[in-house]
This record gives C-alpha cells, sequence and structure tokens, in this order.
C-alpha cells in the first residue's frame, strides 16, 4: 500500500490508465491473435511476457503474422468482443469532479482502442496509443509515441516518456495497469493501482501498489487517499 505524502495536497492529482486488460476487462491484443490463432504467436507472447522481447519487437511480429486484408475482420472482433471494465464511466466522472487529469497510455492499437473510447468524451490530445498500417501485405503496427533519451527499453508506446512529461515536482503520478507494458511506468508513480503480471512485478521489485478489480475498487483508494492529506 502507498500513501500520499503531506506535500502531496499542493500537487495536482494525473492518472496515466493502460487500455488492454485494464480499461477493458480482457487483453485485446492476445484476443485478437488467439482468435485468428496464426502459427508461431505463442512463444512470441512468452517471449514478451518474460521480458525476452521487447514490446514493440514482440507486438510488431504478432501483427504480422496476420494479412492486411483481414483488416476488417480483425476490427471487428475486437471492438465487438471488448468489456469496459465496471466503474469506467464513474472514474471518469470522479476526474472531472476533482479536477484530476486523466491520460490512456495504452500499448494497445488505434483501431480498436480510439472506437472502444469514443463514446466516453476523452479529448484526443489525452489518447496515446500505437497506430496500424494496412496498406502493405501483412498488418504493420507503428509507433508514434517512442522512448525518449531516458528509456532504452523499446517499448513502442513508451508509457515513461510520457509520465517524465508530468514533473513529480508538480504532479501525484497515479497509474493504473496491468502487465509488462506498465511495468517502467510504475517504477516512476508515485500510486500504483495494479492487477494480473503487475502486481507480480511490484512483489518482485519491492514496489508500494494497490491491487484492484473494478474502477470502483479504485475510486475508494483515490477518495481516501484525499482525505489523508486534508
Amino acid at each position: 500500500m502507498t500513501s500520499r505524502s503531506s506535500d502531496a495536497a499542493n500537487k495536482k492529482r494525473v492518472i496515466f490508465c493502460d487500455f488492454d486488460g485494464t480499461i477493458t476487462e480482457n487483453d485485446n491484443i492476445i484476443a485478437i491473435i488467439k482468435h485468428f490463432n496464426p502459427p508461431g504467436w505463442e512463444p512470441i507472447v512468452d517471449d514478451i511476457i518474460g521480458q525476452r522481447k521487447s514490446i514493440q519487437q514482440g507486438v510488431g511480429e504478432l501483427f504480422r503474422l496476420l494479412p492486411s486484408s483481414m483488416q476488417s475482420d480483425v476490427t471487428d472482433f475486437a471492438i465487438s468482443n471488448a468489456r469496459i471494465r465496471s466503474g469506467f464511466d464513474e472514474l471518469l466522472a470522479y476526474c472531472r469532479a476533482n479536477d484530476i487529469e486523466f491520460y490512456v497510455t495504452s500499448g494497445g492499437i488505434d483501431f480498436f482502442v480510439n472506437a472502444l473510447l469514443a463514446p466516453y468524451g476523452i479529448p484526443a490530445d489525452h489518447i496515446f496509443c500505437n497506430g496500424s498500417d494496412f496498406t502493405g501485405e501483412r498488418i504493420e503496427i507503428t509507433w508514434p509515441h517512442p522512448c525518449d533519451d531516458d528509456c532504452s527499453n523499446d517499448c513502442g508506446m513508451c508509457k515513461p516518456t510520457i509520465i517524465r512529461r508530468f514533473p513529480t515536482e508538480q504532479y501525484t503520478r497515479i497509474l493504473i495497469g496491468d502487465s509488462v507494458t506498465d511495468f517502467e511506468g510504475a517504477k516512476l508513480a508515485d500510486i500504483v493501482f495494479s492487477r494480473s503480471h503487475l502486481t507480480t512485478k511490484c512483489v518482485e521489485l519491492g514496489l508500494p501498489y494497490h491491487e484492484f478489480n473494478t474502477f470502483h475498487d479504485v475510486i475508494a483508494i483515490l477518495q481516501q487517499e484525499e482525505a489523508n492529506v486534508r
């Protein structure tokens, strides 16, 4: 567990929230690949989770297994298969009511991230994710948010780079996530909400964290943290 220090009362809160397996109940990239089941995908996923391959390398390899001619099928499946985690609407309302900046920082892909977030009114410049290119023979993932000079993890969509834009002297930085794309960001955050692989990594690294199941859990702890600094 972690608590905000006394000087946190003078800082603005900002949330960096993962998408796959966090805002959604399932990991959409893994769900897509499992559903279409191209030969050779399992070892790539194992290597990503085991950090033997970088996220950028592994995710690029996974989608390169699929032909671009499947664009409609892949997009339709991703959108129809995803389920938004309970309490997401309420978390956004809590952030608006309490002047908390909310950013989606996703290792997911634009063709499903943007479509699934469209009903929620999150500004486009508050959504960071990877891009996609269906013009070639195989699906190519593009990387518009690369690592800065302080990161060499080949993240793809580099969450630490985004987080560093919000100086710790001015912001209480809150990360919500579940998996390998959140490992590096968790090391920088003041407050970590975790599930799944991220919880395992926090335990391994000795990082304080709050485990959550729904966004109602996140709201309750944020309210408690706020009360602690009044």
